[in-house]
């Protein structure tokens, strides 16, 4: 028997699972690929300048993936000041997870 409408679906779906403490901790992460791109940033900067080696868009991509992760530890940093704080729109991070 089909369900009448998606409401009856979604009230007979348990509770997702929580995450593993694994996939929460995202600040080595992100601290390790903006580190990366970072010092590929610098070495393309050498290489395009010194020795007039590459494409540039080799640098320019390096350049806004650092940018970029630096905008996502910006973010983190903000998620976690508004959690402490307690603020209601903030996301939380569960410390019971396994």
């Amino acid at each position: 028997m089909e369900p009448s409408s998606p409401t009856d679906t979604q009230k007979s779906l348990p509770p997702p699972p929580p995450l593993p403490a694994r996939l929460l901790t995202l600040p080595p992460l992100i601290w390790v690929g903006t580190g990366l791109w970072f010092v590929l940033s610098c070495v393309l900067l050498i290489l395009r300048y010194g020795y007039d080696v590459g494409p540039p868009i080799w640098l320019w991509t390096a350049l806004t993936g650092t940018i970029l992760g630096f905008i996502g530890l910006f973010v983190m940093w903000w998620q976690r000041t508004a959690a402490t704080r307690g603020s209601r729109g903030a996301q939380r991070v569960s410390s019971t997870a396994e």
